[in-house]
């Protein structure tokens, strides 16, 4: 498979406990197993942010210190065009990012159309673990950060600049997310505990309208988290997974006996379903964990994969079974 990124700069990340990390992809069918603690991230960008919340795991700390270390990443990183610094801008040529985080005890924290700020993950968290609220959006979401200590930054770049001047000529908005249009990255992790958590964290579609707001910081939507059963996370065209709730919809099959690749097929199915006449180019994926610590990933179309990281078979990447074929 192709890929926008160069994964060998994260080798540096990998410990020695992860075992020798391959790019390789793999594919299989039915349940997979892997080994608590374990942590499974979307797209290519999720193998460095294994690297970095493994080294969390593997020395007994928390999935919610993991999901979170992990995602700020490729948060930080320039060249990740779709997520944090770097990220490409909404059609007024601002960078606006969305995050929400969530712990096997129910509790989650998001905020959205946020600019300015380097982790929105971090962000997310403090408004879950400092206030009353589940989400805080705009410019509300900004003063709280900088009263937390987060600093005020520019995070467009020069590239995403010239990139977003170039579009400006056109300003065509196709909302496609294939093998080279990766979008949020989402986390799911299990600890040594048994406790579980998750995270996402995009810049969203690029060339949006100024102040939309995707499912990445939705609780339910994009990412949902139940302690007592699993976690699910989702990646593609946030509109498509807000109307059916789809990381919710993900856990609940879980509840009902599914395994993760089963319910996050049973997923994609009611979202292909309920868009039936909206397919041209409609991209969703799912991945899910549960308690068992089996993980699994479904998408509508190929081209979606996911890094695993577990204490048997290292970091990995996988691809995700499909419906249909670009």
């Amino acid at each position: 498979m192709r890929s926008r990124r160069d994964f060998l700069k994260f080798s540096a990340l990998s410990s020695a406990a992860l075992l020798t990390p391959t790019l390789q992809s793999f594919s299989f069918a039915g349940k997979r197993k892997g080994n608590k603690p374990l942590m499974i991230s979307t797209w290519n960008h999720g193998f460095g942010a294994n690297a970095a919340g493994w080294e969390i795991l593997e020395n007994g700390g928390s999935s919610l210190d993991a999901v979170e270390a992990g995602v700020r990443v490729p948060e930080a990183d320039p060249n990740e065009r779709s997520v944090g610094y770097g990220g490409l801008p909404d059609r007024d040529g601002k960078v606006t990012l969305d995050a929400c985080i969530m712990n096997h005890e129910y509790e989650c924290g998001a905020v959205a159309f946020i600019e300015d700020i380097m982790h929105p993950i971090s962000v997310a968290r403090l408004v879950m673990e400092k206030t009353p609220h589940a989400m805080i959006v705009g410019e509300g979401a900004k003063q709280f950060a900088l009263d937390q200590g987060f600093k005020s930054e520019n995070l467009l770049t020069e590239k995403s600049k010239k990139d977003w001047e170039e579009w400006l000529k056109k300003s065509e908005y196709k909302p496609v997310i294939n093998i080279e249009n990766h979008d949020t990255i989402g986390a799911l992790a299990i600890d040594a505990k048994g406790h579980i958590a998750g995270a996402c964290t995009t810049s969203g579609a690029a060339y949006k309208m100024h102040g939309r707001v995707g499912d990445s910081p939705l609780i339910g939507a994009g990412l949902f988290v139940d302690g007592e059963i699993g976690a699910a996370c989702a990646t593609g065209l946030g509109e498509a997974v807000i109307r059916t709730a789809g990381s919710a919809m993900v856990v609940e099959h879980m509840r009902n006996g599914k395994s993760p690749a089963e319910a996050c097929e049973m997923a994609v199915q009611r979202i292909m379903h309920t868009h039936k006449n909206k397919m041209e180019n409609l991209q969703v994926g799912f991945i899910a964990i549960n308690k068992d610590g089996e993980y699994g990933g479904f998408s509508i179309r190929n081209g979606f994969n996911f890094a695993v990281v577990d204490t048997a078979k290292g970091n990995r990447m996988e691809d995700a079974e499909f419906k249909i074929k670009w």
